[in-house]
């Protein structure tokens, strides 16, 4: 059902660009690029934590990739379809759409290197002792 929806989005993005001019109209309620990043970000490390930690944790096995999504949308206070609708809305402005994308990316790899940096200054701390 997941890869359904995921491919209908798929599709969709390709309709919209042979298209030329965009035929999705800005929705009323739509999500502002700043938070649209934020959900994109928290989507991200959820996916990841989802793939990295399905098969070690129980609590994990009993959960789908789905919870996750409902959790950050209600973390972030956000109707899943407005998240939809706006998704869509940005997929249908690529240009718009991969300037976003590159800032969810900066902010994965500034979190990879504090993490990193922090494991690193913690393994010197063990080494010290």
């Amino acid at each position: 059902m997941q890869k359904l929806f995921y491919f209908s989005l798929l599709a969709w993005f390709f309709i919209c660009l042979s298209c030329g001019k965009s035929v999705i109209e800005k929705p009323d309620n739509l999500i502002s690029e700043e938070k649209m990043i934020d959900l994109l970000t928290d989507i991200h490390l959820a996916e990841a934590t989802y793939i990295s930690r399905h098969h070690q944790d129980s609590l994990l096995k009993k959960s789908k990739s789905a919870d996750f999504y409902y959790s950050i949308l209600k973390n972030h206070q956000t109707a899943d379809t407005t998240f939809e609708k706006s998704y869509i809305f940005y997929l249908s402005r690529p240009r718009k759409f991969e300037k976003m994308y590159r800032q969810v990316m900066n902010n994965l790899n500034e979190m990879e290197q504090k993490f990193s940096g922090r494991e690193k200054e913690l393994i010197d701390l063990n080494l010290n002792k």
